[in-house]
């Protein structure tokens, strides 16, 4: 079941930051929970892929993971190797594919809740996701759980999920509508550093291409431990400048000129 809050005050916003546990045999607090931020009230949880290609989504991702490969090949020439690594450097770049993007950060998370166009900001509600790690590990088949179990892991890389599969049609039998992989991607670039960031991979079962099913039913019956934050616009440019000052902004989750144009954009926008 979904837990839908409310958030109205301040105080609120910092009990989310400090949402950790104390993990008895390291003696220091860790948190098991992944963030996502949706500046839109309205916006679903839902892949790019699913977005993009609607009900042709399963014929077609192939045909753009090939298309891919084929013409990136000689920037990163593994991609011929991995469909795992074709994932997730399209999805870096914008590539329409069934991965959502999670962060481990609650901040990176309010970031992206609140760094929609300026003039938009504090005009409607907006959403920050939670779920939980060791609940969504939970669900998955055994082979894949031992994999996490034998490498002392909580989230998979690319060289553990190869070891169960390098076939998202096998992926998706494995998966069928009951389970989906969290990942952690490689450091490819300063970006997916600062922004702290995971990948779900979502198999066909969960989201599949009639939209007969989707992600938040998949989260609604599967667990008990997601949170869906729903903060009030009032709140909104308050919390942006909060984080403004704690320096988490698109300066530093898209380094580089254009997240510096637009950062300053934002920030010396007049309400």
């Amino acid at each position: 079941m979904i837990t839908v809050r409310n958030i109205s005050r301040m105080e609120e916003i910092g009990r989310i930051i400090i949402d950790q546990v104390l993990d008895e045999d390291l003696g220091r607090y860790r948190s098991n929970s992944l963030y996502k931020g949706l500046s839109n009230e309205k916006w679903t949880l839902s892949t790019s892929l699913y977005r993009n290609c609607r009900y042709k989504k399963k014929e077609l991702e192939p045909t753009i993971l090939r298309s891919f490969t084929k013409y990136a090949s000689f920037e990163d020439s593994q991609l011929m190797h991995s469909v795992w690594r074709q994932l997730i450097i399209g999805q870096h770049h914008g590539l329409p594919t069934r991965m959502l993007d999670w962060t481990y950060s609650p901040l990176i998370g309010l970031h992206f809740a609140t760094s929609s166009e300026p003039e938009k900001l504090g005009t409607r509600r907006v959403l920050l996701w939670k779920i939980d790690i060791d609940e969504i590990n939970s669900k998955l088949p055994e082979a894949y759980r031992r994999v996490l179990e034998e490498e002392k892991a909580y989230l998979f890389t690319l060289e553990m999920l190869q070891k169960c599969t390098g076939s998202l049609k096998k992926y998706d039998q494995d998966m069928k509508d009951q389970a989906m992989v969290l990942l952690e991607p490689p450091s490819i670039d300063e970006r997916i550093v600062n922004q702290y960031a995971n990948f779900s991979i979502v198999p066909e079962g969960i989201e599949p291409s009639d939209g007969s099913y989707s992600i938040e039913q998949w989260l609604d019956e599967h667990t008990e431990k997601t949170v869906k934050y729903v903060i009030e616009r009032e709140l909104v440019w308050r919390i942006r400048d909060m984080l403004d000052q704690m320096n988490i902004n698109e300066r530093t989750s898209y380094p580089g000129l254009d997240g510096l144009s637009q950062w300053l954009r934002r920030h010396y926008y007049v309400v």
